[in-house]
């Protein structure tokens, strides 16, 4: 290893990438101290909810040299998803459809994703034989967007998100862990300025301030993590938002600079930019679970997946489709899913 060129294979390893499809890497060292109390105090107020799995393993998450031993590096790439040209807020004043996360709306990235990882460490590979690595992708303890700050790749932002200043925030990360001693990138800085928007917009008001946000008020976690009811306070203002939520990334002026992805597997399936929620609502279980193999939606299975749609059903303009559909709900077997359906023909009252 010590004839080996690591400036020269570094610069090769962000050509590689970019020939397997990622539009930026970037390399940095495996210290997290700098995050490390932010996460623990975020935790510690219980601004992650139901969410254990954050509270678990903290020490590995914010020091990735005990969820692998032997790091010394991390290689950060990032992936453009959006298809959709603009940040239109279109898709939310249709009440009587879905909006679903654009993320979400095509085929699921952790796999897609994974595997450009594994190609791209198959050539590291066939440059040395002393290669150690594990690839990451949103799957594990791993710090994803401190990361990615720290080699280069953007901001984190007043909204939490990666923000880069020529992409915006619409984009995937993934990491590969190495033993490479490779040369790192420099951090960038922090362009956020005195805006506000993404904060003054969100519909739950789930940011107590810039960069710190109250997952148990986020409509992400509302209708994604949380497995139980959804707070009362919250349902009218998840309004048609059954999967997810991008207010703070559709507000946000960086991404006017965000790049229309040319990733055929992260266009829309199913019509998911824009169908009616009483089709999705009709949809039995079987439906639901051949329509959304491989798709990140299958995660929260179907009882969620009617809450969430019973909610927003609630929220939508009356009308004769959509209280037919309601009641047709009140014979759901599922006590959480009829809860919500109550909840959504008291709306219609």
């Amino acid at each position: 290893m010590a004839d080996l060129d690591f400036s020269e294979l570094a610069q090769n390893i962000k050509t590689w990438s970019t020939e397997l499809g990622f539009q930026e890497t970037a390399i940095t060292d495996a210290d997290l101290s700098l995050y490390k109390s932010h996460m623990k105090n975020w935790i510690d107020k219980g601004l992650h909810g139901k969410m254990s799995y954050m509270a678990r393993n903290l020490e590995k998450r914010c020091d990735p040299e005990k969820l692998l031993p032997g790091t010394f590096r991390i290689i950060s790439v990032r992936m453009d998803y959006v298809k959709e040209a603009g940040n239109s807020f279109e898709g939310l004043y249709k009440s009587q459809n879905a909006y679903i996360s654009r993320y979400a709306r095509g085929r699921d990235y952790h796999k897609l994703i994974r595997k450009r990882l594994q190609s791209l460490a198959k050539r590291i590979m066939a440059t040395t034989d002393q290669f150690g690595y594990r690839g990451f992708v949103d799957s594990a303890p791993v710090l994803e967007r401190a990361l990615a700050e720290k080699a280069g790749l953007g901001w984190i932002g007043k909204n939490t998100m990666l923000i880069n200043k020529n992409a915006g925030s619409w984009f995937f990360l993934g990491e590969l862990f190495t033993n490479l001693p490779l040369p790192i990138d420099s951090k960038t800085s922090n362009h956020c300025g005195s805006c506000s928007a993404c904060l003054d917009i969100c519909p739950t008001k789930a940011f107590i301030g810039p960069n710190l946000l109250d997952a148990t008020r986020c409509i992400s976690y509302l209708t994604i993590e949380l497995r139980e009811s959804i707070p009362t306070e919250f349902r009218s203002a998840i309004g048609n938002r059954i999967f997810g939520c991008d207010d703070c990334q559709l507000i946000c002026p960086w991404n006017k600079f965000a790049k229309h992805s040319e990733e055929s597997d992260f266009s829309p399936r199913h019509s998911f930019n824009d169908i009616e929620l009483t089709t999705l609502f009709s949809w039995s279980e079987k439906e639901f679970l051949v329509r959304t193999e491989g798709s990140p939606i299958r995660r929260i299975g179907y009882e969620c997946w009617k809450r969430n749609i019973a909610v927003a059903l609630g929220n939508a303009k009356t009308s004769y489709k959509i209280v037919n559909a309601l009641q047709a709900g009140l014979q759901d077997h599922s006590a959480m899913v009829r809860e919500h359906v109550n909840w959504a023909l008291s709306q219609h009252n």
